[in-house]
């Protein structure tokens, strides 16, 4: 086995060509068996792993500095960087992250996870590196997407206007940066029909034409030939015109031509793009298939590519996808917005049933955004469905673009809380606090399904910028119904006088558990849904006070700014003091990876948690007269 033998990248160098195909098949059945138990990005790092090879080949990490966009191409990086014992713990608890993280390895230059941020990072690297008069190369490996978020364009005008040694690797899987191609495909279009190219063409077929005997064939060849020097000359215009020398495209499974052009290029002093064919999921037959389904898997069979089944739930994505898609056969104004997560967020069944009312503008949430504000302009109902995590790349646009101007924009944050395996790049555990001090913004969050369809009709329905936060994962079962829902109304889901307990969200199922432990033990607790975190049901709130010496808030958000915050702020500015808070929620860290019910005992935001702080602060005495 040549795995057995790399415990560092120099260990390839003295690989034949053979023994690195041979190390390159090794690569990927580790990768495959591993991310069939663990679950993670599969069909992104099988896509990469002769090129990863050839880089660590040619180049020497950590000396040399290689940053790989968005993360998840990375598992052959790990590998062949000192990490194969422990890459069975890939996206554990204390094991190692499924995506580069500069506290875990030398190796990892710069930490990634959200993405199109490699080549701005790279250039920053760069300087940092003159500046110290240090002599090493910075290459960036962008794709699986990337290159449609505008901040890799930013950074590649800044790189090539600065003329630096930058090499960025273009990762083109053909599939997943469709959008970007598409982008470029335009640009190239521009040009070959811009006025001097149609006259030149024009007057070239005319004289060909007018050639006596030949003139008829020969210009049948000549537009075949055009039409193939367009596909092999014009993809690199736009890096060409960006100061970029442009090489490629070229086979990225071909390690020997991988390692001849990066051998090539390694010396220049110019800004350079290298452009790679890959193939996403390759080497797996089910990813190769649906490199779609297996981008981000969960745990499946080796033999038949399914998934491991959970409960047989609904998942709040399937469920989000499925409510929206019977509102919008009600109401043709709705439109559906995915920033390249069609799948992710449920909205599979809406692009098929109303294909023009269905946008994936790829990796750029601002975008996003800003387009679904000037959609609202015109009568329409957008619905911006996003993760909580990447909702965080366009905290101007929701600010600026629809909430200073009061657009009725509503946007649907799935994975909010924390959403386990993925890490801190991926755990939506601030938008409660990044979005409630927004001016005219409404933050909601379901207690369950039934809830949840009642919500989003509710969004759709108000002429102001909504946000709907819920979790990763299977909706609960409906504990209680559902009252009726009025703008910043909270319900009282059981009365107490001793203790009360306000959830909000995924929580309130939660507190409700904790709120029957206690009254077994003569502890009687009231538990309020919040429902609203903005406006907040100040009525209910200081009613509650009034009676009850003791709140206990719960989210599964920040604690700084968050949903506790608020409810401390309404009873300061309302000149409460005689009632004690204690907040429960996540403290001032970055939540590291792990199972996601474990996270929440760790944070004591589960219904254990909830029973066990209860006691506590039951146990402290009251403030003095």
């Amino acid at each position: 086995m040549q795995l057995d033998n790399i415990n560092a990248p120099s260990d390839i160098k003295s690989l034949s060509p053979e023994e690195l195909k041979r190390l390159a098949e090794e690569l990927r059945e580790t990768i495959i068996r591993t991310i069939s138990s663990t679950g993670g990005h599969l069909a992104s790092s099988l896509g990469v792993v002769e090129l990863t090879i050839a880089l660590h080949y040619v180049f020497k990490s950590p000396f040399d500095k290689i940053i790989w966009d968005v993360g998840h191409q990375a598992y052959s990086h790990k590998l062949l960087t000192g990490r194969k014992n422990v890459f069975s713990t890939v996206r554990k608890e204390k094991g190692i992250s499924g995506f580069p993280k500069m506290s875990e390895s030398e190796h990892d230059a710069f930490g990634t996870g959200h993405s199109s941020t490699s080549i701005s990072a790279a250039l920053g690297i760069i300087e940092g590196r003159d500046k110290n008069n240090e002599n090493f190369k910075v290459l960036a490996v962008i794709g699986d997407g990337a290159m449609t978020g505008g901040l890799a364009f930013e950074g590649l005008n800044n790189a090539g206007a600065l003329k630096k040694d930058l090499i960025v690797i273009l990762n083109d899987n053909e599939m997943s940066i469709s959008k970007n191609v598409g982008a470029l495909s335009a640009y190239m279009n521009r040009i070959l029909t811009a006025d001097f190219y149609r006259k030149f063409k024009k007057e070239t077929k005319s004289f060909i034409e007018g050639i006596p005997k030949v003139g008829g064939s020969f210009s049948k060849f000549a537009q075949k030939a055009e039409e193939s020097l367009k596909g092999f000359l014009l993809p690199g215009i736009l890096f060409e015109e960006l100061g970029f020398d442009y090489v490629g495209p070229i086979d990225g499974h071909n390690i020997e031509l991988l390692i001849e052009t990066l051998k090539r290029i390694k010396t220049s002093t110019a800004p350079t793009l290298v452009h790679v064919i890959t193939k996403k999921g390759k080497g797996y037959e089910f990813s190769e298939k649906d490199p779609c389904v297996f981008h981000g898997v969960g745990p499946f069979e080796l033999e038949t590519g399914s998934q491991t089944c959970g409960t047989g739930a609904v998942s709040y994505s399937e469920a989000f996808g499925q409510i929206l898609t019977d509102l919008a056969s009600q109401d043709r104004n709705i439109i559906a917005i995915s920033a390249a997560m069609k799948e992710g967020t449920g909205l599979e069944c809406f692009a098929e049933r109303f294909p023009d009312r269905f946008y994936d503008v790829g990796i750029a949430e601002p975008h996003a955004v800003t387009f679904a504000a000037g959609l609202s302009t015109r009568g329409l109902r957008p619905v911006v469905a996003v993760y909580s995590t990447f909702l965080q790349r366009a905290y101007d646009e929701v600010l600026h673009d629809v909430c200073l101007q009061n657009l009725p924009v509503v946007f649907a944050i799935d994975r909010a809380g924390i959403v386990g395996e993925d890490g801190p790049t991926h755990n939506g555990l601030f938008d409660i606090s990044y979005l409630r001090h927004i001016p005219n913004l409404t933050v909601m969050a379901p207690k369950d399904g039934v809830e949840f369809k009642e919500m989003l009709a509710f969004a759709l329905r108000q002429s102001v910028p909504v946000a709907i936060r819920y979790p990763r994962g299977r909706i609960p079962e409906a504990v209680l119904p559902c009252s009726d829902l009025l703008m910043g109304s909270s319900e009282l889901l059981r009365d107490g006088s001793d203790i009360a307990l306000i959830a909000f969200g995924n929580t309130v199922v939660s507190a409700l558990r904790a709120a029957q432990r206690l009254e077994k033990i003569g502890i009687h607790a009231s538990v309020i849904n919040a429902r609203f975190v903005k406006p907040f049901d100040g009525e209910l709130l200081l009613s509650l006070a009034a009676r009850i010496p003791r709140i206990i808030t719960v989210e599964e958000n920040v604690l700084q700014g968050g949903f506790g915050s608020a409810i401390m702020e309404i009873l300061n500015e309302s000149e409460i003091y005689h009632t004690k808070v204690r907040r429960l929620g996540i403290t001032d860290v970055f939540v590291e990876q792990g199972n996601p019910d474990t996270l929440r005992s760790k944070y004591g935001i589960d219904e254990d948690g909830i029973y066990l702080a209860a006691l506590s602060f039951m146990r402290e005495p009251l403030f003095s007269s």
